[in-house]
C-alpha cells in the first residue's frame, strides 16, 4: 500500500500528494444530555469553527480500541501499589471482568491543509509529490524539506490553532498520534496499537538536521495489502451448485462483496466504507445529531468528513443561478403540462429560498460541501457485511441513504488516512449544507463522561459497546476542583451502595473517610469492618463512651463557635436574640475557665440568674432548659466532663465510622415546621444537636489530616435542614478543596443536599431512581437539564426498575467536568467489599448481589443502547 504521508514535524504532515496538513486532537463537545440553551451554545461554537476554517478541512471521528490492561493501568496511575495492596486486588478483579470485552473510545481529530509559505515551498511540494511516486517504486527516501519551509508551516499551524481555540478545545496532535491514525485505519478488525501508548510516545517525528527535515522511515506502515472484495468464496460441490445455483452465484459474485480486505502484520481484517449519498430535506433539531447517535450501535463506527467551505457571497451567487434555472424549468413544464407542477419542484424552490435567505443574513456564512464516509469493520467478511447492512437500515430509517460504492472502497479507505487525497470518485457523494445546519449533525458530539483515571464505578449506558466509567474524587482538589458529591433518589435506588463503593475506593487508594452512620442496623460499621478490616475505627456516640464536648475538643475560637451553634440548635434559640446573647456570654466565660467544658456553661447561667431583672430571668430560663437536656443520658457524651475526649485523628486509621444508633431524630415534617418542632420529644432534639457536633468534629478532623479525607453523611436531611447544619455543609463543600477534603451526601430529595449554591458546588451529582414526577423534575434541574423534558423525566423515573436485576444500579450522573452520563454501578468481585455493601434483606453476605461476566457486561451495554434508540 502506498503511504499517504512523507514527513511529520510536530502536528504538521507532508502528504504524498504534495499537500501539507496540520492535525489537532479535539475535545468532544457536549454529549447526549444537553438542554436547549446548551445545545444552542454548542451549535454556535461549532458553527463559528466552521466559518473560521480555510477552504478545505477534514474531520476524523475514530473509535480507538481500549484494552482491559489500559483500564487497569488508568486505575492504578499515580499510585504506589506496594503502599495500596488492597487497591491492587480491586484493579485485578476489574481486569478479569473486562478481559475479552470489546471496548472503544471515540476520539475527534481536525486536519486542515496549510497554504504554501512561498514559491520555494510550492515548488518543494510539487517536487516532493512527484518524487514520492518514484521513491515508492525504487524504495528510496522521500525528498527532504528545507528548514525555512518547516518553520513557516509550524508557525502557520500555531496561528490557526489560536483562531480555532476560541470555539473548541483542541491541542496539536503528536507525531505518534498521527501515525496511530494510520495504524488504526489499517488494523480495523484486528488487534490495533493503543492510542494511550501513542499519546505518550515521543517518536515518529522528524528532526531538523543541517537545515533540512529528516523523518524516520515509515516504510513499515506501508507493508499492507489492500484487496477490494477480498478473496473468492470457497468452491462448492457440483451437485450442491445445481440444487442451489442462484444462491451460490449471488454468494460468490464480486458485486456483493462491497468490503475491503486489509492484510497487515497484525492479521487480516474486513472493512466496509459507506458514503452518505442522500440526506432528508428537514429534520427535527433534537434528532439532527445523527452522527452522535452512532454511539448507540453495538459495534464501533468511524466517520470521516471531508469538507470544502464556500463563502457566503459565492453561495448567494450560485443560489441565484440555480433559482433562475429552476424557474426556467417551471415555465417550460407549465407550458407543456396544464395539470400542475410536481411536489419536488416546489420543495426545491423552497429550499433555494431558505438557503439564499440564510446566506444573505451573514457575511461570515459558509456552505459546507461535505463527503461523509462511515466505516464499519469486523474480523470476518460476513460479520462486516452484516454490520454494514444494519447501519444502512438504521440510517435509512431516519431518511439518510448510505451506499457502499463498489470499486471505490480503497479510495474511501485512503480518504480516512492522515493526509489522504480526495479522489474524483468520492466527489459524487458531496452534500450541501450551510454551517449552522452542518453543526447540528453531531460530528463533534461524543460521550466523555467520567475521569481519565481513578476507580471504576461502572459502565456507561450511553454507548452500545462497553465503556468503563472511572471517577477520581481524591484527585479533584489537585485539579482545582471540588471533591464533594451528592446522591439522591428513592429508597432502594442504590444510593448507599454507590456511596459505600466510592468510600471503599478512597480508602483502598490511600485516602481516608469519616462516616456518620445513623442507621439502626449500623450498616456502615458492618461494611467498614469487612471492607477495611484492621484499618477502621468504629465509635458509638450514643453509648457515651467518649466525650464530644466542643469546649474540650477544639481550640478556644473554634470551640466557642461550635458550642454556640450546638446550644442554639439544642434549645431552639436564635443567635441574634437576647437569650442568644446570654448564651454567647456564658459560653465565652466557660471557655475561659481553667477547665473548659459544656457543664460549665450551665454553671455560668445559674450565676447570671442570681440577680434581678429581665437578664436574670432569661438566664434562669435558659439554665432550666439546659438542665433538662443535661439530665438526659443521651446528652452525657456532651455534658459529662469525666469522659475521655474522642479523637478521630489517628494516622493509622483509614476509615472512621461514628455510629449514632439509639439517637432518634425529628421527622422531616417537624424539621421544616418550627411549631411542630417544639412538640418533639427531648431525645429527638438531643439526637439532632449531637449529630451536628459529630459532623463538626468530622469537619475539623478532615481539614487537619494531610491526605485526602471524605466525610460521608447518608440521609443528610438532619444536617442540611437546620441553619447551623446547612452552614457547616456549605463550609465543607466550598472550602474543602483547599484542605484536600470533600463531603459525600445522600438524600431522597435532591433539595435535601443543600441550597442551590451547595448543589451547584458539588463536583459529582448522581440521581438514582426517582419515581415521583415532581422530585424527578427537581433532580433534572440540579443536573442542569430541562425539568420539563418528557424523555428525561421518563428516564429518571424508570432508572433501576424494581424487579429487574440486570438493570439494578442504573443512575444518571454529572462528573467534575460537568458532563452528564447514564451509567450502571458495578461492584467488583472482591468478597470483602461485597460482604456488607448491600442493604436489601437477604443480600448482606458475600455471595449475594448480581454478578457480571464479560458476556453479560456486553449484553448490558447493548440492551441499554437498544432501549435508548427505540425510545420515541
Amino acid at each position: 500500500m502506498r503511504l499517504a504521508m512523507r514527513h511529520i514535524a510536530g502536528n504538521v504532515v507532508w502528504s504524498a500528494s504534495g499537500e501539507v496538513w496540520a492535525v489537532w486532537r479535539v475535545e468532544p463537545q457536549g454529549g447526549p444530555y444537553v438542554g436547549g440553551r446548551e445545545r444552542i451554545r454548542l451549535t454556535g461554537r461549532v458553527t463559528g469553527l466552521l466559518r473560521s476554517l480555510p477552504k478545505v478541512a477534514r474531520l476524523y471521528s475514530l473509535c480507538a480500541q481500549i484494552d482491559p490492561g489500559e483500564v487497569a493501568a488508568r486505575m492504578v496511575q499515580g499510585l504506589e501499589l506496594e503502599e495500596c495492596p488492597h487497591w491492587a486486588e480491586v484493579a485485578s478483579s476489574q481486569l478479569d471482568l473486562l478481559d475479552g470485552v470489546e471496548m472503544h473510545q471515540r476520539t475527534l481529530w481536525l486536519a486542515v491543509p496549510l497554504s504554501s509559505t512561498g514559491w520555494r515551498a510550492e515548488l518543494s511540494a510539487t517536487f516532493g509529490a512527484a518524487w514520492s511516486e518514484v521513491s515508492a517504486v525504487l524504495g528510496m527516501r522521500p525528498a527532504l524539506v528545507a528548514e525555512e519551509e518547516v518553520v513557516g508551516y509550524l508557525q502557520q499551524a500555531r496561528r490557526l490553532a489560536a483562531e480555532f481555540d476560541s470555539y473548541v478545545d483542541l491541542r496539536p496532535a503528536r507525531p505518534a498520534e498521527i501515525v496511530w491514525m494510520h495504524q488504526h485505519a489499517v488494523h480495523r478488525g484486528v488487534e490495533e496499537p493503543l492510542l494511550l501508548e501513542a499519546s505518550r510516545h515521543e517518536g515518529y517525528g522528524g528532526r531538523l538536521v543541517h537545515g533540512a527535515l529528516r523523518s524516520p522511515s515509515y516504510a513499515d506502515l506501508g507493508q499492507v495489502r489492500v484487496h477490494e472484495g477480498g478473496r473468492q468464496q470457497p468452491e462448492v460441490e457440483e451437485g450442491e451448485a445445481r440444487r442451489s445455483r442462484r444462491r451460490i452465484v449471488n454468494k460468490d459474485s464480486a458485486l456483493t462483496r462491497t468490503w475491503l480486505e486489509v492484510e497487515s502484520a497484525g492479521g487480516t481484517g474486513y472493512q466496509a466504507h459507506l458514503a452518505l449519498a442522500e440526506m432528508p430535506r428537514a429534520v427535527a433539531e433534537k434528532d439532527a445529531d445523527i452522527l452522535a447517535q452512532l454511539e448507540l450501535l453495538p459495534w464501533p463506527v468511524d466517520v470521516t468528513v471531508d469538507m470544502a467551505l464556500v463563502p457566503a457571497e459565492k453561495v448567494s451567487a450560485e443560489v441565484t443561478k440555480r433559482r433562475r434555472e429552476l424557474l426556467d424549468q417551471i415555465d417550460q413544464r407549465a407550458a407543456q403540462h396544464a395539470i400542475g407542477l410536481p411536489e419536488e419542484m416546489h420543495d426545491a424552490a423552497d429550499d433555494l429560498d431558505d438557503e439564499g435567505a440564510k446566506a444573505a443574513a451573514s457575511q461570515t456564512e459558509v456552505e459546507v460541501r461535505s463527503i461523509t464516509v462511515l466505516t464499519v469493520w469486523a474480523p470476518t467478511a460476513s460479520e462486516c457485511a452484516e454490520r454494514a447492512r444494519t447501519l444502512q437500515k438504521r440510517m435509512g430509517g431516519a431518511n439518510y441513504r448510505l451506499i457502499p460504492p463498489l470499486g471505490a472502497q480503497a479510495e474511501l479507505f485512503a480518504l480516512g488516512l492522515p493526509g489522504g487525497a480526495r479522489t474524483s470518485k468520492a466527489r459524487e457523494f458531496e452534500q450541501y449544507q450551510l454551517s449552522g445546519d452542518f453543526a447540528m449533525n453531531g460530528a463533534l458530539l461524543a460521550t466523555g463522561f467520567g475521569d481519565p483515571t481513578g476507580q471504576m464505578v461502572g459502565i456507561s449506558l450511553d454507548a452500545g459497546t462497553v465503556r468503563p466509567v472511572l471517577w477520581d474524587i481524591a484527585d479533584a482538589p489537585l485539579q482545582d476542583a471540588s471533591a464533594s458529591l451528592g446522591v439522591a433518589g428513592d429508597l432502594g435506588g442504590g444510593k448507599s451502595v454507590l456511596l459505600k463503593l466510592l468510600a471503599s475506593g478512597i480508602v483502598d487508594r490511600g485516602g481516608r473517610v469519616i462516616v456518620i452512620d445513623r442507621t439502626p442496623l449500623r450498616e456502615w460499621a458492618h461494611f467498614a469492618q469487612r471492607a477495611a478490616r484492621g484499618r477502621c475505627q468504629v465509635v458509638d456516640v450514643a453509648r457515651a463512651q467518649a466525650s464530644i464536648d466542643p469546649l474540650r475538643l477544639f481550640e478556644r475560637g473554634v470551640a466557642i463557635r461550635y458550642a454556640r451553634s450546638y446550644l442554639s440548635l439544642q434549645l431552639g434559640i436564635g443567635p441574634m436574640t437576647a437569650q442568644g446573647a446570654l448564651l454567647k456570654k456564658a459560653v465565652t466565660a466557660a471557655a475561659d475557665c481553667p477547665r473548659p467544658c459544656m457543664a460549665q456553661v450551665l454553671v455560668e447561667l445559674e450565676e447570671m440568674a442570681q440577680g434581678e431583672g429581665a437578664t436574670a430571668r432569661d438566664a434562669a430560663a435558659l439554665a432550666a432548659l439546659l438542665q433538662v437536656v443535661r439530665d438526659e443520658p443521651l446528652a452525657a457524651t456532651v455534658f459529662d466532663p469525666d469522659l475521655p475526649v474522642l479523637t478521630l485523628a489517628e494516622a493509622s486509621c483509614d476509615a472512621v465510622v461514628v455510629t449514632t444508633a439509639g439517637l432518634t431524630l425529628p421527622p422531616r415534617e417537624a424539621v421544616l415546621n418550627p411549631e411542630l418542632m417544639r412538640t418533639q420529644p427531648t431525645e429527638a432534639l438531643i439526637g439532632r444537636a449531637v449529630l451536628y457536633l459529630v459532623a463538626a468534629l468530622a469537619r475539623e478532623t478532615a481539614f487537619e489530616v494531610e491526605r485526602f479525607c471524605q466525610i460521608v453523611v447518608d440521609e443528610c436531611y438532619w444536617l442540611t435542614t437546620s441553619a447551623e447544619g446547612a452552614a457547616l455543609v456549605h463550609e465543607v463543600v466550598s472550602d474543602g478543596r483547599k484542605h484536600n477534603a470533600g463531603m459525600a451526601l445522600g438524600a431522597h430529595d435532591v433539595r435535601e443536599l443543600g441550597s442551590d449554591l451547595v448543589r451547584g458546588l458539588l463536583a459529582y451529582l448522581v440521581i438514582s431512581r426517582t419515581t415521583d414526577r415532581t422530585l424527578a423534575g427537581h433532580a433534572l434541574t440540579a443536573l442542569g437539564l430541562p425539568a420539563d423534558d418528557e424523555e428525561l423525566l421518563e428516564k429518571v423515573m424508570t432508572l433501576s426498575p424494581m424487579g429487574e436485576k440486570d438493570q439494578a444500579g442504573q443512575m444518571l450522573g454529572r462528573d467534575a467536568r460537568r458532563q452528564v452520563g447514564h451509567f450502571q454501578v458495578l461492584i467488583p468481585e472482591v468478597p470483602r467489599i461485597r460482604a456488607g455493601i448491600f442493604t436489601t434483606p437477604g443480600r448482606a453476605d458475600a455471595g449475594a448481589g448480581a454478578r457480571q461476566d464479560p458476556d453479560e457486561l456486553a449484553a448490558v451495554a447493548q440492551s441499554s443502547a437498544a432501549r435508548e434508540s427505540a425510545a420515541p
